[in-house]
């Protein structure tokens, strides 16, 4: 055989061998085209599914209740006007008491002998107004007969006149000593309650040492403790509606009758007095009572609580553009917070679609739709 016909099969079996091989680099080359057709091809955007509702303003008028005391409108601080040690107590905190009634009593030895020596004062004053009486009468009848001096009568009227001032000394004194006993027992000014004491038997006690504190019957008011933010609202001050917080059915109406004008410094709070019109009789003193005070009505849109989300660290909510179906987050206004909604004062207008449900998961520019969209 020559070497032409042997080149020429071996020509042909190299053909025959690369054919299948092109076609295996076809197929590669055509998946790597369509795989560039793959990457360049862009998925489209991904819908969101929300709860939407269109925003209108509403008159809304809010109420306000916090808890007070009920404390008498008049109250007195009791003390006695003299020193001494206390003799015998005979009320109690709670007692209930009438005008003039005795509360305590001191030990009155010293007052006693200050109104006997007054006494025997006044005695010895009358004894010599008898004698300079006696004295001046003589001297009248002597100078009316020629035998006295003119100085010896005018000596005899002045020693009256001195004697009758001292006689009226003496007696204001026995009047003073016997004021002074009488201020050894401590009375009741008012009917009222005694609502604390600060004495005991056989304690000594100095003059205007308050000893007894007593709430005077008649008006009552209901003090409440008001944080000062509360006043930047208005609110109806002409009504107050006031319960009884251990049973509801004990009602009564109220006025704002006095406001404190500091602010206390360790709660923050303001004092404000509430007076109860025709209190009930189980409205005691130191009842705690809920008062209720209408706050003015305000404009505001009332959305569900799920409705509010954050931009940074203010307030905001998603909103639906109606014609690109876009969702943007709009930054608001609180106003308030109530059971399940919350109050948007500003920052968004009257007919805004507001989303206010599956807007956790949303971003800026992102396509929605909504119930009751058209297709």
């Amino acid at each position: 055989m020559s070497p032409r016909y042997l080149n020429l099969s071996k020509i042909g079996r190299s053909k025959r061998l690369l054919r299948p091989l092109g076609g295996v680099a076809l197929a590669l080359i055509a998946a790597a085209l369509g795989g560039c057709d793959d990457h360049a091809t862009v998925p489209p955007a991904r819908v969101a599914v929300v709860r939407t509702e269109i925003v209108q303003p509403r008159d809304r008028q809010s109420s306000l209740t916090l808890t007070g005391e009920v404390q008498a409108r008049f109250r007195a601080d009791l003390s006695f006007r003299v020193s001494g040690r206390v003799l015998a107590r005979y009320v109690d905190v709670g007692t209930h008491v009438k005008a003039g009634e005795v509360l305590a009593i001191l030990d009155p030895a010293e007052q006693e002998a200050d109104v006997d020596a007054a006494t025997a004062a006044v005695l010895a004053a009358e004894s010599q107004l008898r004698v300079a009486k006696a004295t001046f009468d003589r001297q009248t009848a002597l100078i009316a007969s020629g035998f006295t001096t003119r100085t010896a009568y005018d000596q005899a009227q002045e020693g009256l006149r001195t004697t009758e001032g001292v006689l009226e000394a003496a007696r204001a004194q026995l009047g003073t000593a016997k004021d002074v006993l009488g201020y050894t027992a401590l009375r009741a000014e008012a009917d009222g309650v005694v609502t604390a004491r600060s004495l005991e038997s056989g304690q000594v006690v100095q003059a205007a040492q308050p000893v007894f504190s007593l709430a005077q019957d008649g008006e009552r008011d209901v003090v409440f403790d008001v944080y000062e933010s509360i006043f930047l609202g208005t609110a109806d001050r002409s009504s107050v509606s006031l319960t009884l917080v251990s049973d509801a059915t004990v009602t009564a109406s109220g006025e704002v009758r006095e406001v404190s004008p500091a602010v206390d410094a360790r709660s923050s709070t303001i004092r404000v007095k509430v007076a109860i019109k025709d209190p009930p009789a189980a409205m005691t003193l130191g009842s705690a009572v809920a008062g209720t005070v209408r706050l003015t009505a305000e404009r505001q849109i009332a959305l569900p609580w799920r409705a509010l989300m954050a931009a940074g660290t203010s307030p905001a909510v998603w909103t639906v553009d109606p014609v690109t179906r876009t969702a943007s987050l709009k930054p608001v206004t609180v106003g308030g917070y109530e059971a399940g909604e919350v109050l948007i004062r500003a920052g968004l207008d009257p007919g805004e679609r507001v989303v206010v449900d599956g807007g956790k998961l949303l971003s800026v520019g992102q396509l929605v739709t909504y119930e009751g969209e058209p297709s």
